[in-house]
């Protein structure tokens, strides 16, 4: 297969396109980019220097990849945007490059990035995120593999959600979201084990059941969370991988962890 770059689009010279790439009307592609085998971009696409796209992702009309971050902080320093392969990444998305000489915004492989949504500067998404419409992305937040991002949730800078999480529609996310749950509430609480997701992953009854009880000693209502967390630190060779997973989440939180509310399956 040839590239096919639509006459209208400006290509810079020293872009590099890999094999299939097509490029439709009036993009704007600068030369320090890079574009694996395959990918297609829709009209309007612009890619501003620093940016490498992989293999077999498609970008929609009106995205923009790779602008300055909108950061006080930011002096003109070279950084980038790296995004993996097999995305899709749909209308009006931007996605802005990091902050720090060398540092990186993040996008992993096979996500669905949905109309509207911005990725700020040092933004880490991981593999298989689903990110719906008009969701905001602050600077440094970190996203784990096949969380869930409902239609305009916004999450706070340096926030952390950990891996198979869901995060409600329209809501706040100002502290970190810990692994394998559901949240959502203003303001946000956990409110049970995102179960749907964790079977739709393939995750056993008996997993399921070891996460839920992991979480519910964690957080008894009889005991200070601190002393629930330093107890089952103590046992943690005896938990299997995903709760050992869930209880190194714990550390090194900037922004605090998100409790959970009444009646939830912590109870």
């Amino acid at each position: 297969m040839s590239v096919s770059v639509h006459p209208s689009a400006i290509v810079a010279r020293g872009a590099e396109l890999g094999d299939g790439v097509r490029v439709g009307p009036y993009c704007c592609i600068d030369s320090r980019v890079v574009i694996g085998e395959g990918t297609v971009l829709n009209a309007f696409v612009t890619v501003h220097d620093g940016v490498t796209i992989g293999r077999n992702c498609h970008i929609y009309e009106y995205t923009a990849l790779g602008g300055e971050p909108q950061d006080h902080s930011y002096r003109g320093e070279a950084s980038r945007v790296r995004i993996g392969d097999d995305n899709v990444i749909r209308e009006n998305v931007t996605i802005n490059r990091a902050t720090g000489e060398g540092n990186e915004t993040v996008v992993g492989n096979g996500c669905l990035i949905m109309d509207g949504v911005h990725l700020a500067h040092n933004v880490h998404v991981g593999n298989a995120v689903t990110i719906a419409n008009k969701v905001g992305l602050s600077g440094f937040v970190q996203v784990g593999d096949h969380t869930v991002f409902g239609g305009m949730a916004g999450a706070h800078q340096f926030v952390r959600i950990g891996c198979y999480c869901m995060v409600g529609g329209l809501y706040r996310v100002a502290k970190d979201v810990p692994p394998y749950t559901l949240a959502a509430g203003e303001p946000l609480r956990l409110e049970g084990l995102n179960s749907v997701g964790l079977k739709r992953a393939g995750f056993s009854a008996e997993t399921r059941k070891a996460i839920r009880t992991f979480y519910r000693e964690l957080y008894r209502r009889d005991r200070r969370f601190t002393d629930s967390l330093e107890e089952l630190r103590g046992r943690r060779d005896a938990f299997i991988l995903e709760v050992q997973n869930a209880l190194d989440f714990y550390e090194g939180s900037q922004r605090g962890v998100t409790f959970w509310g009444h009646g939830s399956e912590s109870d």
